[in-house]
């Protein structure tokens, strides 16, 4: 995806984007390109490809949400920097947190916040689980892009969504994932309010945006233990 295509498929799901906003995508690429061969972030090096299946695909959070609200938004498990940097790029109104658990990540993304020159989003090295114990209804968004499996990971962090907030998975083929979780979206006081697929431009590779609303406060016992979570998980795909 070139950065015309990329224009012209953001003006197709609302987004208009400036030069000024292009030019801090550009440098972003180059930074991590450059940070990419010091520590492993993304095995998508190629501008095009970057554009499309990184900057791009994390812009398509639009379709399941107004991003254009003033939102809190914890990003969990973020890695390079996806949707959180290109959300906060493209959207300054979005008050943001990304969370990692590499230093070494963690300590990349404060040098491209300071090098983007980028304001209201800060970094925290912690695993989610930790962070979630103090930090429960606190964020009117959570988002995790190609994160473990649902099942796991909302129960890791779905506390930390306020009441009427959402969590929002974004996945690529994941039908069997959603039904496999539906029993622990609901005992954490969630409800599955929509399921959007679609397709990624050009190359057309399937994409899912799982979003679930938190209805009422999530029981203090959630999350367990994370080593109990990923039992529980194992044994079902034992089972089955």
């Amino acid at each position: 995806m070139n950065k015309e295509d990329f224009i012209k498929e953001l003006k197709k799901i609302n987004i208009e984007i400036s030069k000024e906003q292009i030019d801090k995508l550009d440098k972003f690429y180059e930074l991590l390109i450059s940070w990419n061969e010091k520590i492993n972030l993304t095995a998508i090096t190629k501008k095009e490809d970057v554009y499309l299946k990184h900057f791009y695909d994390s812009l398509t959070l639009i379709k399941a949400i107004d991003l254009k609200k003033d939102l809190t938004i914890l990003d969990v498990g973020t890695g390079a920097g996806f949707p959180g940097i290109v959300l906060k790029i493209i959207f300054p109104n979005l008050k943001i947190t990304l969370l990692d658990t590499l230093k070494k990540r963690t300590d990349y993304l404060q040098i491209i916040i300071q090098e983007l020159g980028l304001k209201d989003i800060e970094v925290i090295c912690s695993r989610a689980e930790d962070y979630t114990k103090n930090n429960r209804e606190k964020y009117d968004l959570v988002v995790a892009r190609a994160v473990s499996h649902l099942e796991i990971l909302i129960e890791i962090v779905f506390a930390t969504v306020k009441i009427n907030g959402y969590f929002i998975a974004m996945k690529g083929d994941c039908a069997l994932e959603i039904k496999e979780s539906e029993p622990i979206i609901s005992k954490l006081s969630g409800n599955i309010e929509d399921v959007l697929c679609f397709e990624l431009p050009i190359e057309n590779s399937k994409r899912t945006l799982i979003k679930i609303k938190k209805v009422q406060k999530t029981d203090m016992k959630y999350p367990r233990k994370y080593s109990e979570i990923k039992k529980n998980h194992q044994k079902k795909i034992i089972k089955n």
